[in-house]
């Protein structure tokens, strides 16, 4: 499942590097919290590989 926005892949890797250690959880704010929380390291790496290339910063709403 690859990032839809450049803001979804950057609070993928985030998260990525908290559940790795790199950087504590406390850091974390928003998506990327709650991603920690609800996706397995895999699923994180998956989204925190997607080019940015391409991608909106953030997904439009439908109306």
């Amino acid at each position: 499942m690859p990032a839809k926005s450049a803001a979804q892949q950057k609070a993928a890797g985030a998260a990525l590097s908290a559940k790795r250690g790199e950087i504590p959880k406390s850091d974390l704010k928003g998506a990327s919290r709650s991603m920690v929380e609800s996706m397995t390291e895999s699923e994180l790496e998956e989204l925190a590989s997607t080019k940015r290339k391409g991608k909106p910063e953030h997904k439009s709403k439908p109306h």
